[in-house]
């Protein structure tokens, strides 16, 4: 099967031409790029400061939130998260673009040249001291020219910033001559208007050139010939390094964070509570409803003026009470809230399944370990007037508790120890003293499943991102990022630490 396909050109201050790529989070937790007539459009608002850009004149029924880096469906509300990614490296091009397709050359027959005449294209350096080129064998269709054209070629090896590039011109291989005689096809033609107009050479990034394994640099060499065999010219670059961590930092240098007690804390297992039935504790956020409104239990989707439709464990309440919850004021049976308390972490706490609003202080499950936190003198991208804070989380390995999903059963810790990291600013503190609070109430981490590698029962982030990368941002978890620590802060928010928790916890 033969499917045509095009290239297109991209202006160099629009999202594509500055690597700049705009991505959506899937119902898997996986990142999808936008198309890139989305993703430009996305940019342009972004780079003017526009609060949001309604993506509704594009044909898409989407607003994009820039304050929390959010999509919204215009027609069900329906939120998902988007980011702005800065590491993707794109095909460059050097000089001016086409305008008009019509500056290509055509696909009809070439001409021939008379034999002893030699037409060198506009600007070429034809070559001290050489005869004519000879003409092309009969019956070929093909334009004479000068050896010139090979040697005075008008692209860059590399583009801007690339770190040593390896160019293999088109027909580098071929016989001496070049191009592999005197004439050339239409193809080639094509190519050489492209050179000669200062469009330039596209790059593709290939990683570890240099490395010890052969297998890139054999992919390398193979794309290098298949673009060539196409007619292309090759400039094989590196991409950017993935930077995890900072320079070495020795004791000496590593400080402790002002405003901020100590620099180490460790969780124990979960004490259990005592003395309150999930009856005593629900009553403290419940008002009871004599007339439920004529609508549905959004857990058992029964109508709330008809019995719960709840089928497991029958708690001790009557299944056809209603109540309201105080803050929110979303309406439940009682029989439901129980069943649904029961089946969570039982730690005194109540999150409405409708809006999120909690209710108590949130505690979550995650297993015994340490955090430090210290400064150290190094900046981050995008962070160059502040030192930063770097956070080392550390987990062992253990035994599933009552409160996890498989009570008695080993669970790992990959990857442990992790370390984080944050700009030592105002806000970035403010962050580090609420991300205390979370480790406090064991909300940094749980057991479940890896969106990452698959694996079950093992040491999981808890909906809180961290910032893992030092100095890049080639995974999304680096800088710079200019609304991570906002983004953050909502994230905290939504598992109920504010800054009235950093009160509560004085208290």
């Amino acid at each position: 099967t033969i499917r045509p396909v095009r290239r297109s050109y991209y202006d160099p201050s629009s999202a594509p031409g500055k690597g700049i790529v705009w991505e959506w989070e899937n119902d898997s937790g996986t990142w999808t790029p936008y198309d890139m007539d989305v993703g430009i459009t996305i940019q342009r608002a972004y780079e003017k400061q526009h609060p949001w850009v309604d993506l509704s004149a594009i044909g898409f029924c989407y607003v994009i939130d820039f304050a929390t880096m959010g999509q919204i469906n215009r027609q069900t509300q329906r939120k998902r998260r988007v980011r702005r990614r800065l590491d993707m490296v794109y095909p460059l091009v050097s000089g001016t673009l086409p305008t008009t397709c019509s500056a290509w050359p055509s696909h009809s027959p070439a001409c021939s040249s008379p034999p002893g005449e030699s037409r060198q294209p506009p600007g070429a350096r034809a070559e001290k001291g050489t005869a004519q080129s000879s003409p092309p064998p009969r019956g070929t269709a093909g334009v004479c020219h000068p050896r010139a054209w090979w040697e005075t070629p008008r692209w860059s090896p590399g583009s801007p910033g690339s770190a040593g590039p390896l160019a293999f011109p088109a027909g580098a291989w071929g016989p001496e001559r070049g191009w592999g005689g005197s004439c050339i096809s239409m193809k080639r033609l094509g190519l050489l208007f492209l050179l000669e107009s200062g469009v330039g050479v596209p790059t593709v990034p290939v990683k570890n050139l240099t490395g010890s394994s052969p297998v890139n640099p054999a992919l390398a060499g193979i794309t290098g010939i298949l673009m060539s065999a196409a007619g292309l010219p090759v400039c094989l670059t590196r991409p950017p390094k993935l930077v995890l961590h900072p320079p070495p930092v020795s004791k000496s240098e590593i400080q402790s964070i002002p405003g901020i007690s100590h620099s180490c804390r460790k969780t124990t297992k979960k004490q259990a509570k005592k003395g309150k039935t999930p009856e005593e504790v629900l009553k403290k956020y419940l008002q009871k409803v004599r007339h439920p409104p004529d609508e549905d239990c959004t857990i058992c989707m029964e109508r709330l003026s008809a019995p719960s439709g709840y089928k497991g464990p029958q708690p001790a309440v009557k299944p056809d009470l209603v109540g309201k919850l105080v803050k929110c004021s979303h309406v439940f049976h009682l029989h439901c809230l129980v069943a649904m308390y029961n089946n969570g972490n039982k730690d005194g706490s109540l999150q409405c399944p409708t809006c999120k609003t909690i209710y108590g202080v949130k505690t979550g499950t995650q297993p015994p370990g340490k955090m430090e936190y210290h400064i150290i003198p190094h900046a981050l991208p995008g962070h160059a007037d502040c030192k930063t804070i770097r956070i080392i989380y550390n987990i062992p390995p253990g035994v599933q508790g009552p409160e996890h999903p498989n009570p008695g059963k080993s669970f790992t810790a990959r990857g442990f120890p992790r370390h984080c990291y944050l700009p030592d600013s105002e806000k970035g503190r403010k962050v580090l003293k609420l991300l205390l609070v979370a480790w406090d109430r064991r909300l940094i981490f749980a057991i479940g499943t890896s969106s990452t590698t698959g694996e079950s029962d093992t040491v999981i982030w808890n909906e809180i991102h961290h910032k893992t990368e030092f100095g890049s941002n080639l995974t999304g978890h680096g800088y710079p990022d200019i609304n991570y620590l906002d983004n953050v802060l909502a994230e905290l928010a939504a598992q109920g630490i504010t800054e009235e928790s950093l009160a509560q916890e004085k208290d």
